[in-house]
């Protein structure tokens, strides 16, 4: 069995930052691309970054460009999600996902 854990979640004021992680545990390939999406409250999940297995390679959905950056370190089997410069309309439930498998989220609100 694969497991996905997400962590870091939280409450932020407008233009503080935030690190999510994404521990992945059991049986698994050593490698594998890794993707980040979110569904804020009412709104459908929507694509925020994915990241090569070795993390040569990275995209990131237009909304969170220059304030978000991807990496992994695959030794630890963790991905993580550094988030700087947050809005409001930042605030959803992160996951991190893995081909067809997710992880269960984490809550992030930006509020003043």
């Amino acid at each position: 069995q694969v497991h996905l854990a997400e962590s870091g979640g939280g409450l932020v004021e407008p233009g503080g930052s935030l690190r999510l992680s994404c521990i992945l545990s059991g049986s698994m390939p050593e490698y594998a691309p890794m993707s980040w999406y979110r569904q804020a409250p009412g709104k459908e999940r929507e694509f925020v970054a994915s990241i090569s297995t070795k993390g040569g390679s990275i995209t990131y959905a237009e909304s969170v460009k220059g304030r978000f950056a991807a990496s992994r370190d695959n030794d630890k089997n963790i991905v993580y999600l550094q988030m700087n410069s947050l809005k409001p309309k930042d605030t959803a439930v992160y996951y991190c996902k893995l081909f067809s498998l997710w992880g269960q989220g984490t809550h992030v609100t930006v509020s003043s």
